[in-house]
């Protein structure tokens, strides 16, 4: 986002301040007064509007675009951010001084590959509010569904899970969602390394063995139209082995059955 048009959603502008400002518009800060100013992605923010901000939080002043005299605010600010802010310190894009006074409470939110129990629960939420919001009738996903997306890795978080319950439930099938569960090879070897720098050699391959294994036979048993004996033969593996490596590798034991479409009138679903 451009440096001028977040500043001036920020902290506003006066008539004049710059082409285009036919009137006077308060900023998000202003509009916050004695509430709650949230800063999604914190870490992004220029420099110089962190010195703004900073202003903000030590004096409960700011001056919008244009204008000569400083306001008062009273405002709670909560930030989020995926990075670490201490590294982004260091790289000297985030200013020590703004850092410590943000951080006075500090939440760490897991990745939602660690936290696989809240899943079935927001997959539910997110069935039900697109199917309000598309005017459609998606049903609940099959216990084996809900077993592979338990299992899968979500480097995308929750955004991710998100738009593929939309996509679930827009096109009405699992077998819309199923290909995306796969791995991707440049997954494998994307491992967090612990603060401590230790880290098992061993578990590590047995974890890139195990993913690249799971995408091997997902491959196979699409390209056989999930026909497990001819997808075993083709493997060099007995169909016994198969199907204890798909049991352990969270696929489903056969394909999706395609539920059929809600008898919806056409003219009644809603487009994004």
């Amino acid at each position: 986002m451009a440096y001028w048009f977040l500043e001036s959603e920020l902290f506003g502008y006066e008539k004049g301040a710059f082409t285009g400002a036919y009137g006077v518009k308060p900023g998000r800060v202003e509009m916050a007064h004695r509430g709650t100013l949230f800063l999604d992605e914190i870490s992004e923010l220029d420099m110089s509007l962190q010195s703004k901000l900073l202003q903000v939080l030590q004096d409960g002043q700011f001056c919008r675009i244009g204008s000569q005299e400083d306001k008062k605010v009273e405002v709670r600010v909560v930030c989020a951010t995926n990075r670490k802010l201490e590294q982004e310190i260091e790289n000297g894009t985030f200013r020590s001084d703004l850092f410590y006074r943000i951080n006075v409470v500090n939440l760490h939110l897991s990745p939602l590959r660690e936290r696989a129990g809240d899943i079935p629960d927001l997959v539910s939420y997110f069935l039900e509010y697109h199917n309000r919001k598309y005017n459609c009738r998606a049903k609940l996903l099959s216990n084996e569904m809900m077993a592979v997306l338990c299992k899968y890795h979500w480097p995308g978080n929750i955004r991710e899970l998100e738009n593929l319950v939309k996509r679930y439930v827009i096109l009405g099938s699992e077998d819309v969602i199923s290909a995306d569960l796969a791995p991707r090879p440049a997954d494998f070897f994307n491992t967090d390394i612990p603060v401590d720098g230790q880290i098992s050699l061993k578990k590590l391959t047995r974890q890139a063995v195990r993913e690249l294994e799971r995408k091997v036979i997902l491959k196979v048993l699409q390209n056989h139209h999930w026909n497990r004996k001819q997808a075993a033969k083709a493997l060099s593996i007995s169909y016994r082995a198969l199907l204890y490596k798909i049991r352990d590798a969270g696929l489903p034991s056969n394909r999706m059955t395609k539920r059929p479409d809600p008898q919806i009138p056409k003219q009644e679903i809603a487009a994004d």
